[in-house]
């Protein structure tokens, strides 16, 4: 993990704290979240301290601290969505899977995110899985739905 975050900050060089938006998102992308060992990488590469780093980080919802899950589940909040029901949905699915929205299975099966919109509101209430829309479900589809993913995880090295 040292030696991928070291390869992004040598894009970055004499970079500057308007640099590290763009270094943070390139750390996420490699890595899938945003580590303690890279939070304090960029702060020595930037030169800042990495309590500023995590704070800029915090602010904004894009980034992750934690790995996502092989299945990352992504919910739906917005209007269309919670009119049609997706807080019942993602009750049902924390419960399901003894997460709240932000963390991963332990074993690192899924992970649960709430997002303020998915852009498909005619589909509502929605949730997609890694990007797979999955459109009018319910909270009664949500048991069914983690057994297939469940199957497929178990059964395949996607």
């Amino acid at each position: 993990m040292k030696q991928e975050i070291q390869c992004i900050l040598k894009r970055y060089p004499h970079a500057g704290r308007d640099k590290l938006i763009p270094i943070l998102q390139d750390v996420q992308e490699a890595l899938g979240f945003i580590s303690k060992e890279s939070v304090v990488q960029i702060g020595e590469h930037l030169h800042l301290p990495a309590s500023k780093i995590f704070g800029v980080a915090t602010f904004y919802n894009q980034f992750r601290f934690e790995p996502v899950g092989r299945y990352h589940i992504q919910i739906c909040r917005g209007t269309a969505c919670h009119v049609k029901g997706s807080a019942a949905v993602l009750e049902t699915i924390k419960r399901a899977l003894k997460i709240e929205s932000g963390q991963t299975t332990r074993d690192g099966m899924f992970s649960l995110e709430e997002v303020a919109c998915l852009g498909a509101c005619g589909l509502a209430p929605v949730i997609a899985v890694n990007g797979r829309f999955h459109a009018k479900i319910t909270p009664e589809d949500i048991q069914g739905l983690l057994n297939t993913y469940r199957q497929k995880g178990e059964s395949s090295d996607e």
